[in-house]
């Protein structure tokens, strides 16, 4: 019976992030900034730019060489696309105390938010990490990639890409 109630709730959960036109949204789920700040995941693309979201860890090489990958790209990416990455950790609240200066010694320039509860990755239906999630410039989820192999910030770009013909 729990194994029923669990597959119904992640059913229902996924059927949720569809909004009414069939685009898939962002749930609603509570973030932090490096700041200590809280801000609503849903709130994530908001800006009209092309937005991606990079789920990650502190201890996790995969996580570490995608967004190495992408910072030899993200200036250009920034002017060409209007795009930004937003790289969350998923870091629990004893590991996230290296995340601000991880970030700094990688010399990362991209927002870095917190999810310390793991409340959005559960949300989203995340399972592991490295995972990225694309928005085009609405706020819609148009793509979303599980893991990391090099080159895989090339085939990012290529989505990139299709929303700017737009």
């Amino acid at each position: 019976m729990k194994k029923l109630l669990l597959v119904f709730a992640a059913c229902f959960t996924a059927f949720s992030l569809f909004a009414q036109d069939g685009t898939k949204a962002l749930p609603s789920a509570n973030l932090k900034t490096l700041e200590g700040q809280v801000l609503n995941a849903q709130d994530l693309g908001k800006s009209g730019k092309i937005t991606v979201l990079s789920f990650w860890a502190t201890w996790c090489s995969p996580c570490k060489k995608e967004l190495d990958a992408i910072m030899d790209y993200y200036e250009e990416w920034q002017d060409t696309y209007d795009m930004e990455l937003v790289a969350i950790s998923v870091d629990d609240p004893r590991t996230a105390a290296k995340v601000p200066a991880m970030v700094a010694q990688k010399g990362w320039a991209y927002r870095v938010l917190l999810d310390y509860n793991k409340e959005f990755q559960q949300a989203a239906n995340v399972a592991s990490v490295p995972y990225t999630i694309l928005l085009d410039q609405s706020g819609n989820i148009v793509f979303e990639h599980t893991g990391y192999a090099p080159g895989d910030e090339l085939e990012l770009e290529e989505h990139m890409k299709d929303l700017k013909k737009f």
